[in-house]
């Protein structure tokens, strides 16, 4: 199964999970692919069958700087992938409250927009609580894993 993982990072840390959670799916079996600074068309050219996303949130909920030229070709074209499995691994600070995991949440609302199933709850890491994202991000890969494999 190819699955394409999309990141988006102000400070790098969103990034590492995607590297992680990349290397993680390829020893699974997966042909996992993650370029932080993708097109809509490397993402098409690519075709995957399933999506990952990980994403920190700044500003006031916003997407990182980098995702969004993806996010909007995204929006703005409306590929053909509905039906087809997702997830969603958002980075945050709680103490931040309504915008806690924003980030995650827009692209949540996009998959919906495409029809993008998430095959199961997003992840939300606290950066307040947690300084190793990547490997608590480990148990919520297996089960999506899993999940894309059911």
């Amino acid at each position: 199964m190819k699955v394409a993982i999309l990141s988006g990072s102000v400070y790098g840390t969103a990034e590492e999970v995607a590297r992680h959670a990349e290397r993680l799916m390829q020893e699974a079996g997966f042909d996992a692919w993650h370029n932080p600074r993708a097109s809509l068309a490397d993402v098409q050219a690519f075709a995957p069958d399933a999506f990952l996303a990980v994403t920190s949130t700044t500003g006031m909920g916003e997407l990182p700087d980098n995702l969004q030229p993806l996010y909007f070709a995204i929006r703005d074209h409306l590929p053909a992938w509905s039906g087809l499995p997702g997830g969603v691994i958002a980075l945050g600070d709680a103490s931040y409250g309504d915008t806690f995991c924003g980030g995650g949440e827009l692209v949540r609302e996009l998959y919906a927009e495409l029809g993008i199933r998430e095959v199961q709850a997003m992840l939300r890491l606290d950066s307040s609580e947690t300084v190793t994202p990547e490997s608590d991000a480990e148990p919520w890969l297996a089960e999506f894993m899993a999940a894309l494999q059911a």
